[in-house]
């Protein structure tokens, strides 16, 4: 369980996070919800497809992509958190970021969770922000930066090498005062199609972490390059890799389509109870 708006929520099931990128450049989405009115209405789809979290973002981590300034940053996401929740006060909302004054800022206006995908170590003041704002931390795992992290990953065992890092940091930020933390693997992040289908071959093992797990593989190249196709093509793709995980592991699936995200969620739950 993690807390959320000061209640505990039950992470022992499946859950759906679903995607807001408010970016122009996202991989799949990009420019698609940038402006308030279509990012609302997004929004509006996702709950009503039974979104769990809504993950609010300003800055593209797609492969190659660039920084932007923690003000520009802030005049994407800040708009979108507080009309969302002036609409439905309800949701929980996460805000995916790397800088610790977005985070701040956004918590400030209503988030309730962390999604860093650098683990707090794009920005020395992460860990200390997340711990006084009190709120749960997803922490990820990559190699290298958004920028330059494809050009060529290595690892002597990637399944090895990622839990190491994912337990080695959990250590570091409990010790550090952050109560509730979720891991992600990062898929696509450093890592070439082998080490992204070695890791879901073996997210079970990622159970020993005894902490909520993240999935984020919704449309990504490990999908749509395998089946030589596009990020537009790859929902099938994304749903069968989604089964297949889950059925190992219990996960917040990090997702672009919400209402079949839950729709394989609701399958696989019904196949395990027929195998009891």
């Amino acid at each position: 369980m993690i807390n959320l708006k000061g209640k505990l929520y039950e992470t022992s099931s499946s859950k759906v996070m679903g995607i807001l990128n408010v970016t122009p450049d996202s991989f799949y989405d990009g420019g698609k919800h940038i402006s308030l009115n279509f990012a609302l209405k997004q929004c509006e789809k996702m709950i009503d497809d039974g979104a769990d979290i809504i993950d609010i973002g300003g800055q593209s981590t797609r492969p190659g992509s660039k920084p932007i300034s923690e003000e520009e940053e802030l005049s994407r996401v800040i708009p979108i958190i507080e009309q969302v929740l002036l609409r439905y006060p309800d949701i929980y909302i996460s805000i995916d970021t790397n800088k610790a004054k977005v985070a701040s800022y956004a918590v400030k206006a209503g988030a309730c969770i962390v999604n860093d995908i650098s683990a707090g170590d794009d920005d020395e003041a992460m860990i200390e922000t997340v711990a006084t704002l009190n709120v749960p931390y997803i922490f990820m795992h990559k190699q290298g930066s958004p920028e330059y992290m494809q050009l060529n990953p290595t690892y002597k065992d990637v399944v090895y090498d990622v839990f190491d890092y994912l337990n080695t940091k959990k250590s570091i930020f409990q010790k550090r005062g952050i109560a509730d933390v979720i891991a992600d693997v990062g898929f696509g992040f450093g890592k070439t199609i082998e080490h992204n289908y070695s890791l879901a071959a073996h997210i079970d093992k990622f159970k020993m972490l005894n902490c909520p797990i993240l999935i984020g593989v919704s449309r990504k190249g490990m999908i749509y390059k395998t089946l030589h196709t596009s990020a537009e093509d790859a929902l099938i793709g994304t749903n069968v890799l989604h089964a297949l995980l889950i059925n190992k592991i219990p996960a917040i699936l990090r997702v672009h389509d919400v209402k079949e995200a839950k729709q394989t969620i609701k399958i696989i739950e019904k196949y395990n109870l027929g195998k009891e």
